[in-house]
């Protein structure tokens, strides 16, 4: 069972995907990430985007630790509903409307994004069977949406070839969990 791992929400369980067709990041790799994330000192006050969000679990993680706003992005019909009674707890918990639910394709939701909107945390921890082509026009199509020191986040698998990062986007850091791999980037002269 997944659960919240610190802030205010810090311990609290958070509902699963039925099925076998998300991939929830682990606890472990959830502490060692948002550690890392906390040393950059990107998510107290971040506006935040998760982005195939699953359950949600790593935008309601980021909403527990302190950030502003938590936009999830979620297809899938159940998904997209754990992804909502997740947003709920944590927003009870937080005692304002941190977190928001999208049921959107990540294409779709990009596409519609209103010119000027900055993030400053993003999330991809894309299906696996996502192509390597597609990943890397979902983050050529996020890049004008990223806040000058954003930092982006996409989890893989190890066995996944690093993502074809566009020329506004640089990676920094890379770290292998097991099975679970995490490359870091941000924007070009951003500077983390």
């Amino acid at each position: 069972m997944s659960r919240i791992i610190a802030g205010t929400g810090g311990g609290m369980p958070l509902v699963s995907v039925p099925g076998s067709m998300t991939r929830p990041t682990t606890d472990r790799v959830k502490e060692a990430l948002f550690s890392r994330l906390e040393a950059f000192n990107v998510v107290a006050g971040a506006r935040v985007l998760d982005l195939y969000a699953g359950s949600g679990a790593l935008g309601v993680e980021s909403a527990s630790r302190g950030a502003e706003t938590v936009d999830l992005v979620e297809f899938d019909g159940k998904a997209s509903e754990v992804c909502q009674r997740n947003a709920d707890l944590i927003n009870g918990s937080v005692g304002r409307k941190a977190v928001s639910v999208h049921r959107s394709r990540v294409e779709s939701f990009l596409e519609r994004t209103v010119p000027g909107t900055l993030w400053d945390l993003v999330f991809l921890d894309p299906p696996y069977p996502l192509d390597e082509p597609a990943m890397a026009a979902v983050l050529a199509e996020l890049s004008p949406y990223l806040a000058e020191a954003a930092v982006v986040v996409v989890e893989r698998s190890s066995r996944s070839p690093e993502p074809g990062w566009p020329a506004s986007l640089e990676r920094f850091a890379e770290k292998k969990y097991g099975e679970t791999k995490l490359w870091f980037a941000e924007p070009v002269g951003g500077g983390s």
